[in-house]
């Protein structure tokens, strides 16, 4: 599962990067608030089960937030992307409500990931544990800085607040860092250019009980590239 909402210069997705991206082994493209930059992806979203954007926004958006989707072995995976409402600049729906309404449509499946993404570590964490033993893992999304605090709650929920960014960490968040300094110096826009060295991959691997669906690890997974 990759959230790819980032993956056209730290601006959305394009067409072209999403059928590059369909031929390598990922099984489900998750997403966030920048997944309406590049509107040629719009079409994508409605014709694909395996790219989802937040299941929280309004009806009438194109796409999906949920799928479930058979691993090699037939077990069925449920994927839910859901979006924070605080700091965000879009006022997503709740995603609490939009969480009981999506898992009620995933059926038999017990293998449930949630990507949360949001940029208040309190509204992940009270997430978290709102769907503690009802989903095997909520891995955060959305600041790009990895955490590390990776537990399996108390019922059976594999948690950690932010899942991290795979790109250049020689910057800001992505980005070059000189134009992001100036921009706080002078409090005026500036064209941001993505950072080119110090490339690292981030995630986190979670193993899971197939038969109960509950998550029995969780590993932070942070690797240098070049």
């Amino acid at each position: 599962i990759v959230n790819v909402e980032n993956a056209a210069g730290g601006f959305g997705l394009t067409l072209e990067l999403f059928e590059e991206l369909s031929k390598l082994p990922i099984d489900v493209f998750s997403s966030g608030n920048h997944i309406w930059d590049k509107k040629e992806i719009y079409a994508a979203l409605d014709s694909s089960d395996r790219l989802l954007r937040p299941a929280n926004y309004p009806p009438g958006n194109p796409g999906r937030g949920s799928t479930v989707q058979s691993t090699a072995s037939g077990v069925p995976v449920g994927v839910l992307n859901l979006q924070g409402q605080v700091f965000m600049p879009a006022h997503a729906d709740s995603p609490f409500r939009v969480a009981d309404e999506e898992l009620a449509r995933m059926g038999e499946a017990k293998v449930i990931v949630v990507d949360m993404h949001a940029e208040a570590t309190s509204e992940k964490v009270a997430i978290g544990w709102y769907l503690d033993g009802r989903v095997s893992a909520v891995l955060g999304t959305h600041t790009h800085v990895q955490t590390a605090d990776e537990t399996v709650r108390p019922g059976g929920t594999a948690y950690l607040t932010d899942a991290g960014m795979t790109g250049a960490y020689d910057g800001v968040i992505g980005f070059a860092r000189d134009r992001i300094i100036e921009k706080f110096l002078s409090q005026t826009p500036r064209a941001f250019e993505t950072a080119k060295r110090d490339i690292r991959l981030c995630g986190a691997l979670v193993e899971v009980d197939e038969a109960t669906g509950r998550a029995t690890g969780i590993e932070r997974i942070a690797v240098k590239v070049e």
